[in-house]
């Protein structure tokens, strides 16, 4: 079995070439397919499987295609990746679309964990002590921060520190941009710098900022 397996990986490595770089591994007591480090398919038993996706899972189910099932102390246990059959191997652009498909949304999924996963202080400009603040105030990660925008997630930080000034708004909006604020674009600087005065003089309108 191991041998029809090694050379289904093969056969899959040849068909969908134009995916990329495709790398194995063992995985599941089978062997997982990889480009540039993201799973879209499983090798096992001899059969391929690809990850099902919102885009290619009708295709499946339509052709009742089985899944992959996985032994968990015991107990059989249905993975989200469907067997490519006879028909779909004879008909080649059918099986590079599913797989590319199947890939992408793997590659989105990854990106979104990443992201997920990060913290704020991991942004450009965020220092821990900023971290703090927009914790305090209910911006706890890059999403919410991004959410809020600039303007909003300054006003948050204003609300509790009187002190917070339009270095603190540059450097949110370069976070939130992915960029040191002192490269921020000179239209987006010249906009938030007039909008913050604006902020400041109805704030202290007998004051020059």
């Amino acid at each position: 079995m191991k041998r029809v397996t090694f050379l289904r990986i093969n056969k899959s490595r040849e068909y969908l070439s134009s995916l990329g770089k495709i790398g194995c591994r063992p995985l599941f007591g089978g062997y997982s397919l990889t480009v540039e480090g993201v799973v879209f398919a499983m090798v096992a038993e001899g059969e391929l499987y690809l990850r099902a996706c919102e885009k290619c899972a009708q295709y499946f189910i339509q052709k009742s295609a089985p899944p992959l099932m996985y032994s968990k102390r015991g107990l059989p246990v249905a993975l989200n990746y469907y067997r490519v059959d006879e028909e779909l191997w004879e008909n080649p652009d059918k099986l590079v679309q599913l797989s590319s498909q199947a890939l992408r949304s793997a590659q989105r999924e990854k990106t979104q964990i990443k992201i997920r996963s990060r913290r704020l202080k991991d942004l450009p400009n965020i220092s821990l002590n900023i971290e703090v603040m927009l914790r305090e105030v209910g911006i706890n990660d890059p999403q919410t921060l991004q959410l809020f925008g600039p303007k909003r997630s300054w006003l948050k930080l204003r609300s509790t520190r009187k002190t917070v000034g339009i270095k603190v708004l540059l450097a949110l909006a370069g976070a939130i941009r992915g960029v040191h604020e002192a490269v921020l674009p000179a239209d987006v600087r010249k906009e938030l710098t007039d909008w913050w005065r604006r902020y400041e003089q109805r704030q202290h309108p007998y004051s020059e900022h």
